[in-house]
């Protein structure tokens, strides 16, 4: 082979290696680098983002369950008891150790007096006044029972005491005077705190309640609740 020979086939077979690998694959490797890399960062953004939003949604709702559990037992312990419903069935330990319950009552007007504590001045001057009374609404077919969270001995005290002839239950878990509304959140002080609240229920001789007195002042009570039996 002659040298002219050799040097044309070294041109012809070096320059097109040369152009086939360097133009392309530097092309190619760019392009590939640049749709790799855009996709990848919109994901992680978009993820961040999603982070972000979700977490206020799993945190906001758990706060706010307590208050409003709260809220919801609030009103039912005031507010369930409603005029013309049925009243809710109970059976206590009264004073003098047996038991009384609304069944004992069945064909007769019924009215609960619920009070805060025994042998207090409010509660004193509540119970003697449904005693005096007790009589008057013996005649209207009604009769008469006072409740409070008093342990039974508690009871007897009181009406010993003061000679009451109505008949006291005590109620210590509470929960008949939850059933009744009588049970509830109360401030004094400026402490606030869970108790009974003054309330008397009138029922009817079909189960049935006739009103509901709430917030109950105890100066002339026990005469408007017996004029209420009387008219029911």
């Amino acid at each position: 082979m002659s040298k002219k020979t050799r040097k044309k086939t070294g041109k012809k077979s070096g320059k097109p290696s040369a152009r086939k690998t360097s133009p392309g694959s530097k092309a190619s490797a760019k392009r590939a680098a640049s749709k790799t890399g855009r996709p990848s960062a919109k994901k992680s953004s978009k993820n961040s983002k999603t982070g972000q939003t979700k977490a206020p949604l799993k945190v906001s709702p758990k706060a706010s369950k307590p208050a409003a559990a709260k809220s919801n037992r609030n009103t039912a312990a005031r507010y369930a008891l409603m005029e013309g419903a049925k009243a809710p069935s109970f059976e206590l330990p009264r004073d003098g150790g047996n038991a009384i319950s609304l069944a004992d009552f069945t064909g007769q007007k019924l009215v609960l007096f619920f009070y805060p504590r025994a042998d207090t001045p409010g509660c004193t001057k509540e119970a003697i006044d449904f005693t005096r009374l007790n009589g008057a609404f013996a005649d209207a077919g009604t009769a008469v029972i006072g409740v409070s969270g008093d342990p039974l001995k508690a009871q007897e005290a009181f009406r010993n005491k003061h000679q009451l002839s109505v008949p006291l239950a005590s109620d210590e878990k509470h929960e008949m005077l939850a059933a009744y509304g009588a049970w509830g959140e109360k401030s004094m002080y400026g402490r606030t705190f869970m108790g009974i609240l003054r309330t008397t229920v009138l029922i009817g001789a079909d189960g049935k309640i006739i009103k509901v007195w709430r917030h109950v002042k105890v100066d002339g009570h026990a005469d408007e609740v017996l004029a209420a039996a009387q008219a029911a």
